[in-house]
């Protein structure tokens, strides 16, 4: 195939069109719908892990005040009618967070004046002029492969911080922790049977990231609150710590902390760690299945069950899927617990029940 002939095959698969949305309407089309999963613009299983801190999201919100120019946020159409986005789930997070009053103004060195605002404490007139404000929204064509968008994802994103954090610490924290996790969790051919990724996570050193997060989220229950300020400090402090405390005492509980849940997972939850077949396995969820099991397992070493989990059954109840739909603060304390405890007191009832 010729070059010119490649690249206009290629530029139909990324056909798209620009359209200008007011806030308002990019809110509402993200929330609306949302408890249900019928929100028309909607984040992808890969992409729930709300990473942003308030001081990040208040300089979004001052630069939108400003008038300075945001990024395009990028959604691809679905046949369905829906919207997923490719790009900008931060973004239209953030601005629902505000416009809801989920978001208290901080850290801001140019309009100071809004420091400790939130979106109702606003003049009228300046919350009309902040819903009104038109963002760019480039809009990919149903056409658009699943590749072409998680190609495009990936291009947009390289070396951010949804994507380079765990590159980025096993460069910075050396020591037999980093070791016992790309030596030897990583290498778990079980594990990663059970984790479905996207192309644009793939080859990021996902299955370490989340194998960080099992130990870290393990290690520190139920005290979350370095986790609510920020999950990558909180990851990165607790890299660092491990590595220098790591004794062999220590990499043989987490050998057999880790192979014990990956092999109850295994042997009794009918997806894995995702929640349906075939569907991407977010961090959120992950979270949860593994270390609730971590804990049931440590409350009752004997657990059995005689049927495999369904977790669309969970992810049924509001009160699972409200915890794990990541639509803002996905790491406060009290979400991050409720879901992971979610897990681990429905194991024990279950075998409870099934035993009676």
């Amino acid at each position: 195939m010729d070059i010119e002939t490649q690249i206009n095959k290629l530029k139909k698969e990324v056909a798209y069109d620009t359209r200008d949305f007011t806030i308002e309407l990019i809110v509402s089309k993200y929330k609306s719908g949302f408890e249900d999963d019928t929100n028309e613009i909607y984040v992808p299983e890969y992409q729930r892990d709300f990473v942003w801190d308030e001081n990040r999201q208040s300089k979004m919100i001052e630069s939108i005040m400003l008038g300075l120019p945001v990024p395009s946020i990028f959604i691809a159409e679905g046949s369905n009618g829906r919207f997923e986005i490719v790009d900008g789930s931060q973004r239209i997070r953030t601005l629902s967070a505000f416009i809801h009053d989920e978001l208290e103004l901080s850290g801001l060195k140019k309009i100071t004046s809004l420091n400790g605002h939130v979106f109702s404490s606003l003049e009228i007139s300046r919350q009309r002029k902040f819903k009104n404000t038109a963002m760019s929204i480039i809009v990919l064509a149903e056409t658009a492969s699943e590749e072409m968008k998680n190609d495009l994802f990936e291009r947009i994103n390289k070396g951010a911080d949804l994507l380079r954090n765990m590159e980025t610490r096993k460069g910075i924290y050396h020591g037999p922790f980093t070791d016992f996790i790309y030596k030897e969790c990583s290498l778990n051919k079980k594990f990663r049977e059970m984790i479905i990724l996207s192309k644009a996570v793939k080859n990021r050193q996902e299955y370490e990231e989340l194998i960080v997060r099992f130990f870290a989220m393990t290690d520190n229950y139920p005290k979350y609150t370095n986790f609510s300020r920020s999950v990558t400090r909180a990851l990165d402090e607790y890299m660092q710590s491990e590595n220098e405390r790591f004794t062999k005492d220590v990499e043989s509980n987490k050998r057999v902390a880790f192979n014990r849940m990956v092999d109850f997972v295994s042997d009794n939850f009918m997806f894995g760690f995702s929640k349906a077949e075939g569907m991407d396995t977010s961090r959120i969820l992950f979270e949860a299945i593994s270390v609730g099991v971590h804990l049931a397992l440590e409350k009752k070493p004997d657990l059995k069950l005689t049927e495999k989990i369904d977790v669309r059954f969970w992810t049924s109840k509001r009160e699972f899927s409200k915890v794990i739909a990541g639509e803002y603060k996905t790491h406060a304390t009290a979400t991050l617990k409720s879901r992971i405890d979610f897990v681990c007191n429905s194991l024990l009832r279950l075998s409870d029940k099934q035993r009676a």
